[in-house]
């Protein structure tokens, strides 16, 4: 059981579909009594990795001045990660994929994450539009060795709201409970 997640969710959307679907995860936590960070990576200021490896030198610190620092720092004491992301032409959203790239830095420190999940939200009626994004999160739990805790995909969602009375948000809702 997990007791300090922290949320990375890549939706440019307020209140949509996708950020509605990650609420749900984090009130599940929260009733549980966990401690939940969410970062909404859409409103931060985050570059992409630049390869320079300085976070190899100085293990855990990026050389970019940027909003990345409290990410990176939340996560050094989290047990759990929750990736939260529409399917945007066949893969997660570039404002996650930017952070996900950018934990890089902390390869080279010893992070307390056991466990991983993912949600995702799409408009198409198919749940194969997000197995790009699938294979990349799986890729990372494989290689950092975290368990997965589930994975989420909503599909035929159009406009926001059209996840309300969707099964997927209890589901949801209990993940975050039992993670």
């Amino acid at each position: 059981m997990s007791n300090n997640i922290v949320v990375l969710s890549g939706s440019p959307r307020k209140n949509g579909n996708t950020e509605r679907l990650a609420a749900a995860f984090v009130e599940g936590a929260q009733s549980s009594g966990k401690n939940v960070k969410v970062f909404r990576t859409a409103d931060m200021n985050i570059g992409g990795c630049r390869g320079c490896e300085y976070c190899y030198i100085e293990p855990g610190v990026c050389v970019q001045k940027d909003d990345m620092p409290q990410i990176l720092e939340a996560l050094k004491t989290a047990d759990a990660i929750v990736f939260v992301s529409p399917v945007y032409y066949f893969d997660m959203s570039a404002q996650l994929k930017l952070a996900i790239d950018r934990t890089f830095a902390l390869l080279k420190v010893d992070v307390p994450i056991k466990r991983a999940a993912f949600l995702m939200t799409c408009g198409d009626d198919s749940e194969k539009v997000a197995d790009g994004a699938v294979v990349t999160y799986s890729s990372i739990c494989e290689y950092l060795k975290w368990e997965d805790a589930g994975v989420i995909i909503v599909t035929g969602l159009e406009k926001p709201g059209d996840i309300d009375e969707r099964p997927e948000i209890e589901s949801a809702r209990t993940l975050g409970a039992d993670i």
